[in-house]
Parts: structure tokens; C-alpha cells; sequence
């Protein structure tokens, strides 16, 4: 919940507007202009009960009324501060942890004419905060941190690969110790993974520098280590922990059995995703104690799904039980997923009282799974390109694309960053290429135009991958849509769009699709219209639809929607010259009730209440 406070009628009605904008994420603490106590009363309960606060007061007077009640940075939420003329939007508090660096942005969008102000230096040099990542992290964050801003050689050491985003150069991945000694790694150890060929060389002259002394280091590991006075460590989400318990436990024996387990494996309960057990058990008041007080979910299991997996201390007690032979190791192994490893088999608590044993617990280690973004970039201008769209790129640490759209958003990346990028006709390459980046572990994003689902890179990327990675789409803006904001509302009522390229599709098959379109009165944009190898294609479409639609039916042209060059032409079906459109062209054919209205083309929505 966000609170909103404000102590003046201006601040108000930014608030209000605000409100309106988020009604189901804000609470508004009313407050009497000018009176101070008032204010600072409605900060403080705001500061207590929400997990972010936007004031919209001067920056000096929210410092004053913040500093009694601060505690921590782990624990105190994000404050924003918006000046009476909204014209800022301030990060004042919690820019990371507290989730104020990206609050001050959403609130920029919502207020016209206001801009986000962010002071903290990892989002000012493009550099992801250690504390931004959505991941425990702990030791000497702000010297590791510090090191990675100033240019400091800093080791990357990871006990398996993990999807992080992309570090600069200096940041340098290394093996583990765990890796260097017995090849146990789950990944290829790196954070990033190997580097190609032709880095390979300048990679090992780093690390034998990184070795010849002390070196700031980022572990991620789920491992408790013993940490230097320059060493951080991110916790990746990667264990799951079974539980079997007899009805009647207490919560404080499973905590208890919970936290001996992990300990004596050396494993960090903050790397802990959930804890798992049986349905039969899913209301047991000892397993919710637990759950709540390692602030965890608790997921259960059918005792059919349980008893499928195989595990190496099976028992006839929970069999008796529950209907299945392993509750701790199953569940675990289950939570975990199917790559998952069982790491520490089952183990009974040990009550104070002498009593027997109520509660067993097992943990399991999961695969990690690399992430494909398959990111649309809309047709050309960047105030087309969504938020979503700009995050995914800078949480990616290899780009994959057509190289002329790779230049279009080159700049949003971070240092670091991966690009792979090839030219056209290299399109199952290209989605070959990012899919295996991603099976590697690695967060990718693949980037086309538009909408990348729509005649761009989802479909052969999709149609290489499995489900062994995360799958994540970005809309976008298509051609066909910013074409039809140019010229009117075309699109008003039902409409298709077609590709006239036949150099992947037969024409039999296209000409059957343009055909079906004009019997069904249906407007139709094509893609790809015409080029110097394909100039016949686009007159053979036109002369079928008019069979269907008079000379007179309107028809938008767009070259390159919502770029810097673009030419929009309205003419009709009968006066379309072909040769003015190329493949950079849009073609936009209206039905049989489309038509021009004061210069634009519109195609009715077709109720009744128009005539």
C-alpha cells in the first residue's frame, strides 16, 4: 500500500489525481492545511502502516519529519516527495530496498509535466544495485558496490549460473572454490556464463591479475560463507524445504528442526523459496507457525504425487499415515522441480522435552532456469517503446536482434550488456541463438519490431524452446496500429492483417487469405506489400479485393509510422499507385463502410447508435 499525504490545496489535488490513478494501491491521509502536527502525525502512520509514502511537500520539511522514525534500510519503506508545482518527483528515501527509485518514476507518469529525481549512483551509472535485484543480499554491500562504481576489478563467483543482469567489464567472472575442487558446480559457475572464443584470452589475464591479490568479491550462492571485509553475497532463490510433521507439533520444533538442518549443511535460510509438504497437512497449525515466522509460503501435495517420487529414505509410517511413503524428501524434490537435487535427506527434529521426534525436514536444491524476454519495440519512435519493454532490456544480460533494430535501443542498455546481433534473413539463427543463450542460464532478450509475436521473433523462438527456461512476452506497438493512429481509426471494426511476402509462404496460400478477407468484408492491412524482387504481389491483392469493394473504398499509406521520416497518403483502392510502397510500408484497405471524414479514414464500429 502507498500512502499519500498532502498539506496543501495544490498538493492535494495532485494527490487525488494520483489516487485516482492507483485506487486499489493508495490510502490518502487527510490532513488540515497548515497545521504541522497534524502533518506530522499523518507521516508517521503512513511511515508505520505502508510499504511506500509520496509526499507531496517540501523536500527540507518531509527530512525533518522522516528523521525520528527512521530504523533501517532494510526495513523502512520508500518515500517519494513531489514539490507544490509537480514538477519533481524525488527518490527521497529507499531508492532500493524501499522500492522509492522506481515509485518516483511510476509517479512521474501518472502527474503530466513531472519528472523522476534519482540521486543513488548504481541507477545513475546504469550499474544494477545489489540491493535492486529482488535477492537477499549481505556482507559489505556498499564497499562491493563503491568497487563496481569506481571501476575496481570485483570477482564474480557463483556456485551455479543464475539469470542476473549484465555487470561491467571489471566485474569478472571466476570459479567457485566448490567448482575448482570437485567440478560439483550446478552451472558453469560464473553468474554470466563462459565467455566466447575470442574473449577467452582477455578473460584469463583478468583473473590471474584478480589473483595476484585481495579483490573485492560478489559471491551468489545459497552456501554460508565466511565473508572478508570486501565481500558480498547474493542469495539466489534456489532451495526448497520438505516437512513432515505429526499432528499436534509445535511451531517452534519445526523452526527449530528447520533451521539446525540448513545451519549444519551450511546453507542460508534466506536462499529458502518455501516450505513443502503433504495436503493432509496443508491446515496444520505447527507447519503455519513455521511458514509465518520464516516469513515463507507454505505449498502442499497430493499423497498420489508424493508417492511418485523417488527418494532414499522411504517409510511405512507416513504410508499409514498419509498415503505416501516419503513426506520431507518427497515434497522437497517435488517443490524443486524436476531438475531438482535432494542435497539433505530427511532429518527428525530433537524436542527439549524428551518427547519423541514430531517433525522431519529434508532440503532440495533447484536447477536454475535461464530467462528469454521476447521484446517488442514498437514501430520505430522511442516514446513508443513501453516502460515493461525498457526494463526487460536492462535486466537482461545478453540482447539478441537484427542489428538495425539493436542500434534503435543500444543506448537504454547496461554496461556490459552481450549484443549479438546479425543481419536479415538471419531469423532462425537469431532465435536458435537466444534460446540457447537462455538454456545457459543467462537473462536474454530477444528483440524485434512492433510486436514481437506479430510477424517477428516469438513464433521461432517459441518454437525452439522447451520448458526447461521462463518465457517471459513484452507487447508491443505493431506497424499496423501506429499506421492506423496516423491515418484516422481504420481498424474501428473487424480487420486482418496479411503479409504479402511469399518467399516463406506460398502464394496459393496468401492469395486464399486476401481472397477470404475481401468475401468477408473485412479491412485488411498488408505487411510487407512490395519490394524490388516482389513488385507484382501487392496489384494482384488490390485487383482481388476489388471484386469486392468499389474504386472509391479508402486506403491509407504509410511509410515508416511514427518515425522521423514519415509520409502518410490517404487515397482510394481505384488511385493507389503500387510503386510508391515499399517494404517499408504499410497498407491499410478500408470495407465497404470505411470512409474519409474531414481528411481521415474511418471505418464505423458498426452499433446502433450510429448511423
Amino acid at each position: 500500500m502507498i500512502g499519500l499525504i498532502s498539506a496543501t490545496a495544490a498538493g492535494a489535488s495532485a494527490r487525488d489525481r494520483l489516487n485516482a490513478a492507483w485506487p486499489d494501491r493508495t490510502r490518502v491521509y487527510e490532513t488540515r492545511v497548515h497545521e504541522d502536527m497534524t502533518v506530522r502525525e499523518a507521516v508517521a502512520r503512513a511511515f508505520r502502516e505502508c510499504d511506500a509514502v509520496v509526499c507531496f511537500l517540501a523536500a527540507g520539511a518531509v527530512v525533518r519529519l522522516l528523521a525520528p522514525l527512521l530504523s533501517g534500510k532494510s526495513t523502512d519503506p520508500g518515500v517519494v516527495c513531489v514539490d507544490e508545482a509537480q514538477q519533481h518527483a524525488v527518490a527521497l528515501l529507499g531508492g532500493h530496498e524501499g522500492g522509492a527509485n522506481d515509485l518516483a518514476r511510476a509517479v512521474a507518469e501518472a502527474l503530466p509535466g513531472c519528472e523522476p529525481v534519482i540521486t543513488t549512483a548504481t541507477d545513475a551509472a546504469g550499474v544494477p544495485g545489489l540491493d535492486s535485484l529482488g535477492w537477499p543480499v549481505e556482507g559489505a554491500v556498499p564497499s562491493v558496490t563503491r568497487a563496481i562504481l569506481d571501476g575496481t576489478r570485483v570477482a564474480l563467483r557463483a556456485t551455479a549460473q543464475w539469470p542476473l543482469p549484465a555487470f561491467p567489464g571489471h566485474v569478472v567472472p571466476l570459479p567457485s572454490p566448490r567448482e575448482t575442487a570437485d567440478g560439483d558446480g550446478d552451472g558453469d559457475g560464473d553468474g554470466r556464463g563462459s565467455a566466447p572464443d575470442g574473449e577467452r584470452d582477455e578473460s584469463r589475464t583478468a583473473n590471474a591479475s584478480l589473483n595476484s591479490g585481495p579483490t573485492p568479491t560478489l559471491w551468489v550462492t545459497d552456501e554460508i560463507l565466511p565473508l572478508g571485509p570486501d565481500e558480498a553475497v547474493l542469495r539466489p532463490p534456489s532451495l526448497t524445504v520438505g516437512v513432515g510433521a505429526s499432528r499436534g507439533v509445535s511451531g517452534d520444533e519445526v523452526v527449530e528442526l528447520i533451521e539446525r538442518t540448513l545451519d549444519e549443511a551450511g546453507l542460508s535460510v534466506r536462499s529458502v523459496t518455501e516450505l513443502a509438504t503433504v495436503d493432509a497437512k496443508a491446515g496444520e497449525p505447527g507447519l503455519l507457525t513455521a511458514a509465518d515466522r520464516l516469513d515463507l509460503p507454505l505449498r502442499t501435495y497430493s499423497a498420489d504425487v508424493l508417492a511418485d517420487v523417488e527418494v532414499p529414505n522411504p517409510s511405512e509410517a507416513p504410508r499409514a499415515a498419509v498415503g505416501t511413503p516419503s513426506v520431507a524428501e518427497a515434497a522437497a524434490l517435488t517443490a524443486a522441480g524436476p531438475d531438482g537435487r535432494l542435497i539433505v535427506p530427511k532429518s527428525k527434529s530433537v524436542p527439549l522435552d524428551g518427547t519423541p521426534a514430531m517433525a522431519t525436514a529434508a532440503v532440495a536444491r533447484r536447477r536454475p532456469r535461464g530467462r528469454l524476454a521476447l521484446v517488442g519495440l514498437g514501430p520505430g519512435a522511442r516514446d513508443l517503446l513501453t516502460p515493461r519493454a525498457r526494463d526487460e532490456l536492462r535486466r537482461a544480460s545478453v540482447l539478441v536482434g537484427l542489428d538495425q533494430y539493436v542500434e534503435q535501443i543500444r543506448d537504454l542498455l547496461r554496461p556490459g550488456t552481450r549484443v549479438l546481433e546479425s543481419g536479415l534473413g538471419s531469423e532462425e539463427e537469431r532465435a536458435r541463438t537466444a534460446v540457447a543463450e537462455a538454456r545457459a542460464g543467462r537473462a536474454v532478450a530477444l528483440v524485434g519490431s512492433g510486436d514481437a509475436g506479430v510477424y517477428a521473433m516469438a513464433s521461432p523462438a517459441l518454437a525452439e524452446a522447451g520448458g526447461d527456461i521462463d518465457v517471459v512476452g513484452v507487447p508491443g506497438v505493431t506497424a499496423a496500429l501506429a499506421a492506423a493512429a496516423v491515418l484516422g481509426a481504420p481498424l474501428g471494426h473487424d480487420h486482418v492483417s496479411i503479409s504479402l511476402s511469399d518467399l516463406h509462404t506460398p502464394w496459393e496460400v496468401i492469395e486464399r487469405r486476401v481472397r477470404a478477407a475481401a468475401e468477408s468484408d473485412t479491412v485488411v492491412t498488408f505487411y510487407n506489400p512490395r519490394s524490388r524482387g516482389r513488385h507484382w504481389q501487392l496489384p494482384k491483392a488490390l485487383g482481388i479485393l476489388s471484386e469486392h469493394r468499389s474504386p472509391g473504398t479508402p486506403v491509407g499509406v504509410v511509410r515508416n509510422a511514427s518515425r522521423r521520416d514519415e509520409q502518410a497518403t490517404l487515397t482510394t483502392l481505384g488511385a493507389l499507385d503500387p510503386s510508391v510502397v515499399d517494404m517499408m510500408t504499410v497498407v491499410t484497405v478500408g470495407n465497404t463502410a470505411t470512409r474519409t471524414v474531414a481528411g481521415r479514414m474511418v471505418t464505423p464500429r458498426g452499433y446502433r447508435w450510429q448511423s
